[in-house]
């Protein structure tokens, strides 16, 4: 939380409304929630929710920001979980302080609660069968029909919830509902479930419990036992907010916080569901949840975006109530200025090919001063070392080029960055006709990439020395689907639209030594793009590395 005045952050309806409301009085202080189902790990949409609500808590005076674990199905919930979302939220720069909180640890109360709604006539216990109680809910053109164990008397329900809650019946065999109205025009509002019988030991209660609360009474509940002044969730509870509003006016609960909703993020050729990406984790077609190509915010982390970009992007895409699919080029451009600011460069051949410089001395070996960061000259020079014999990219020579092609060919001359001029002079080939080895001349006395005679050249081509150069996979990632909303196809299964080009790996790819010690900062490859070091393959002995984004959007080019 800071000081700083909520004008510097970009302005939204949402942050209209506090405003509103603090200046008429009606909250002194503010105080938001992020609510996750530590159900799987977190994605970038998530990111959205988390850079609001922990935003707000940041940019107004007296204002905090909850983190709140919906703990409310032990069936699918896991501590690593748990532990993979704090460090998302860390990650992305926000912290809670003493405002970690789970929805179980109010289950005690959240378990009076309901007995008061059965005292005062406004819950039951049903024992329909569940495809029973889906005949009798109706749908969006009839209403539904009341249950016959509707009128169970307020004695009898309570009795039925404590034996439920004891353990005596089976899963399924009975449920305890809120009384509100079969006949709403809201299917939301068809008395909704309130608990639910599950025999499953939870990891923050252990056994106590064999009914667990569903999620429309946990939350709107929970959020008023923690004070929350603006409950913020995305459009698909926007006709869950009558019985939010309905379950705290029947309690008369001290608290009574605002539903807000917005509008979720989707990114195009991708999938933003947890359960779809649970079946491509679950099912192998991805390398788990930190695969580089998921939006996962741990998979975006070891692709190598940064936190500064993710926030920069949700700054960008705003806060609206209207939904829309974002260009992933929108995301990768706040990651390009992002890293075109802060990245430090290298040098590294993808492609190698061995180039020759025949009348530099065999036994020579001078180190060079290759620049940091072009727009930081106070971060200085590395030394990179240069020999007879280098690596450049096969595609940095071409046979017979034409005058437009302003790289190596026979007899054209080329900058090689922070070295010489060199001038090709043949090259050798294999039985199969296969360029092995480009040969050429350099000038000695335009060390550093200048001529002192002044003349010119428009190539400019990286290199690494061969000597020197130390060796590394490659892991070039692209679109994951081959489609930009493969969500909404209903003809095909969403996995058939998987792109089968989503990752290349290049070997024996030629590095700069720096690269050694790299760490897992991302570096701009000159010419080549933006690569880090993958935090969980990449070894000393047997370098990784992913690429994060290329220099340019090429893929709207496609």
């Amino acid at each position: 939380m800071s000081d700083s005045s909520p004008e510097l952050a970009p302005s939204n309806f949402i942050r209209n409304i506090i405003d509103a409301d603090i200046e008429s009085g009606k909250h002194e202080n503010v105080v938001t929630r992020f609510p996750p189902e530590p159900n799987g790990y977190l994605h970038i949409g998530h990111a959205k929710s988390i850079c609001l609500n922990f935003g707000i808590a940041d940019d107004y005076a007296n204002a905090i920001c909850h983190l709140r674990f919906d703990d409310t199905n032990p069936g699918k919930e896991k501590s690593e979980y748990i532990e993979a979302i704090k460090e998302d939220v860390r990650w992305l720069g926000f912290e809670w302080n003493d405002n970690l909180h789970h929805t179980s640890d109010y289950f005690d109360q959240l378990y009076v609660y309901a007995v008061q709604l059965i005292k005062n006539d406004k819950a039951y216990v049903d024992s329909l069968s569940a495809e029973d109680i889906r005949l009798y809910r109706g749908n969006l053109t009839e209403p539904g029909k009341n249950s016959p164990f509707r009128d169970r008397s307020v004695e009898e329900n309570i009795d039925l919830l404590e034996r439920m809650k004891n353990g005596e019946f089976a899963e399924g065999e009975h449920l305890l509902r809120a009384k509100i109205d079969m006949a709403a025009p809201n299917i939301n509002m068809r008395d909704p479930a309130i608990y639910r019988i599950k025999h499953m030991s939870h990891p923050m209660t252990g056994d106590k419990w064999h009914i667990y609360p569903m999620y429309d009474f946990a939350h709107c509940v929970s959020d008023a036992i923690e004070g929350i002044t603006h409950s913020l969730c995305t459009l698909e509870f926007e006709d869950h907010r009558p019985l939010y509003d309905w379950f705290l006016d029947e309690l008369n609960t001290s608290a009574h916080p605002q539903q807000i909703e917005f509008s979720r993020l989707n990114l195009d050729y991708t999938v933003m569901s947890k359960r779809k990406l649970h079946e491509l984790v679950e099912g192998g077609y991805v390398n788990g949840w930190n695969d580089p190509r998921l939006p996962t915010i741990s998979g975006m982390r070891r692709r190598g975006y940064t936190a500064n970009a993710i926030r920069d992007f949700c700054s960008r895409i705003g806060v609206t109530k209207k939904d829309n699919i974002i260009e992933m080029s929108v995301l990768e451009n706040s990651l390009r200025e992002d890293l075109n600011e802060n990245a430090t460069r290298a040098l590294a051949v993808l492609d190698p090919i061995k180039l020759i410089i025949d009348n530099y001395p065999d036994d020579k070996e001078e180190i060079l001063a290759g620049v940091n960061h072009p727009k930081k000259p106070e971060e200085g020079t590395r030394d990179i070392p240069f020999s007879k014999e280098l690596y450049i990219e096969r595609s940095d020579y071409m046979e017979g080029a034409s005058k437009k092609f302003f790289r190596l060919t026979e007899g054209r001359e080329v900058r090689l960055r922070f070295a010489y001029y060199v001038t090709c002079t043949h090259v050798v080939k294999d039985e199969n006709g296969e360029v092995t080895e480009v040969h050429c001349t350099y000038d000695p006395e335009t060390k550093g990439g200048k001529s002192e005679d002044g003349r010119k050249v428009k190539g400019t081509i990286h290199w690494v020395s061969a000597k020197h150069a130390v060796t590394a996979e490659v892991r070039q990632y692209d679109r994951l689907f081959t489609v930009p909303d493969p969500a909404s196809n209903k003809e095909q299964d969403f996995k058939s639209l998987l792109n089968p080009s989503s990752v290349q790996v290049l070997t024996n790819c030629q590095m700069e030594p720096s690269m050694l010690q790299s760490g897992t900062e991302v570096r701009q490859f000159e010419r080549q793009g933006y690569f880090c070091q993958d935090s969980v393959d990449s070894t000393v002995d047997a370098l990784v590395f992913n690429r994060v984004v290329t220099l340019r959007d090429s893929w709207s080019k496609k």
